[in-house]
């Protein structure tokens, strides 16, 4: 029995239902709703919440597997929220992995790629992830607000993936950064549009260029982060933001949503930015990529992996 089958066990879910597109003819398959291999799932009836966290067995990164089960995840809320079969209106993303949100990309497979100088590959890695930005962007055309709980830090595309978020609530003392540049490249998936249509194109710019490490109490203080909690606090400063604003659920909801059309982003757009990201990328020189093979091991020695 799943965490969330064990939560409203007087409910069964509803099935999910897998078929090849091609076919139209092909039988449909029935599979268990938010069951993954890396992703964790329980739900709170009473703050009507799907919290999620990641909890990878390997280098905590979006690799091809990973952003698979978001794409599986998203289409289960989807269907759970307009089936009406659970109480979802939050959504919270998590990590399981100590001290990290997550470090981003996957550096080793774009290293493959690019020595291969296979640009398709990249470009398809690419937009599979601002694909999964973009629907969580849109609160996955439901009234879903979506959360971030960042326990750990959030690095490269880690940090990108934040910035999709209706609300990003960090512990104090997390650290974020875009270090794209420090090895020739910068963030494809998704940071120049989504900051520029927070900060400015000016600072939005400065941000990516510096390479720097910003701590959870500066971004609050850009508004990047809505919430601060202190060190080991997050999921209850998250229950807490959740019990505040319930009630005022339908009207975040609209706010949210009168946002996007006044700052309108297009997935067009960020598939464009991948595109620019691929070609750059594949000018990349072979020092270049031994920075980025040096990023990975200090990582994976931090990590203690």
């Amino acid at each position: 029995m799943t965490l969330l089958q064990h939560a409203y066990a007087n409910t069964p879910l509803p099935a999910g239902r897998e078929h090849d597109t091609s076919d139209p003819g092909a039988p449909r398959i029935e599979r268990e709703l938010f069951a993954y291999q890396d992703l964790q799932t329980e739900l709170d009836i009473e703050l009507e919440t799907l919290w999620t966290y990641m909890n990878q067995k390997v280098r905590p990164s979006f690799n091809p597997s990973l952003l698979a089960q978001f794409g599986t995840w998203q289409d289960d809320i989807d269907e759970a929220a307009s089936s009406a079969a659970l109480p979802i209106k939050y959504v919270v993303l998590g990590s399981r992995f100590p001290g990290v949100f997550s470090l981003g990309g996957d550096l080793d497979l774009f290293a493959a790629h690019i020595r291969n100088g296979d640009r398709e590959a990249l470009r398809r890695y690419g937009h599979a992830c601002v694909g999964i930005l973009h629907r969580n962007m849109l609160s996955l055309n439901q009234p879903i607000v979506t959360i971030a709980l960042v326990e750990g830090d959030a690095l490269g595309g880690g940090f990108e993936a934040l910035l999709s978020f209706n609300v990003v609530i960090a512990e104090r003392g997390t650290k974020f950064g875009l270090p794209e540049t420090l090895f020739g490249l910068f963030p494809g998936m998704g940071a120049h549009c989504f900051l520029s249509r927070r900060l400015g194109a000016a600072r939005a710019e400065q941000m990516i260029l510096s390479g720097r490490t910003y701590t959870a109490e500066e971004l609050y203080d850009l508004g990047i982060v809505h919430g601060l909690a202190d060190p080991g606090q997050g999921r209850a400063e998250v229950e807490a933001y959740i019990r505040q604003n319930r009630r005022r659920h339908a009207g975040h909801c609209a706010i949210y949503e009168a946002s996007r059309a006044v700052h309108p982003l297009e997935l067009t757009e960020l598939q464009a930015v991948v595109d620019l990201w691929a070609d750059a990328a594949l000018r990349l020189s072979e020092t270049d990529l031994k920075l980025m093979r040096r990023l990975v091991n200090a990582q994976t020695r931090l990590l203690g992996t």
